[in-house]
């Protein structure tokens, strides 16, 4: 069997300037816009095609899928699950809903938050140099992308290989 894609992508930089609004509520400020349309231009170009996004239902999470969905081809949009048991899981819980995936599917994203997010990366990547790159820094907006032999019920531990790493900052400097 061909190898299964992973993406995961950090949710873009939320705003904090209503102290009322319940975490889950918090929408995107102007920076995670921006970000957010700085990672779907980088999804067109490299032609990132998920067949399936989980997404956190935080309205955060839900913009940034927003933004950055005009990026995937117009013709083969992704299925989208709203998935609330992304929103504060653990690692370990976002690995067994990455297990879940039907098999059929070769290319999933999931969009989630810290830290779990960043945890799971980290966890994945069976190269040492990879895991530290990600533990470093994962910034609003970052997507990691993973190459993954196994099947993904058998998805564990190590059983990935970081192919790409971007920040939006990175991005927009090329630019």
């Amino acid at each position: 069997m061909a190898a299964r894609t992973l993406h995961l992508l950090r949710h873009a930089k939320s705003s904090w300037d209503d102290p009322g609004l319940a975490d889950s509520e918090r929408p995107l400020n102007a920076r995670g816009r921006r970000a957010a349309a700085t990672i779907a231009g980088y999804v067109r170009e490299r032609a990132v095609v998920p067949e399936l996004v989980l997404c956190s239902p935080a309205v955060r999470t839900r913009q940034t899928l927003e933004l950055v969905a005009p990026g995937f081809p117009a013709d083969a949009p992704p299925r989208v699950e709203f998935e609330p048991g992304i929103y504060e899981a653990t690692a370990a819980e976002l690995l067994a809903l990455l297990r879940g995936i039907d098999p059929a599917v070769v290319s999933a994203m999931m969009i989630g938050h810290q830290p779990a997010l960043q945890e799971l990366a980290c966890a994945l990547t069976g190269s040492l140099a990879d895991r530290s790159r990600l533990a470093g820094k994962f910034p609003t907006a970052a997507l990691a992308t993973f190459s993954i032999e196994p099947p993904w019920a058998e998805l564990d531990r190590g059983a990935a290989t970081l192919r790409d790493y971007v920040k939006p900052k990175e991005l927009a400097r090329r630019r």
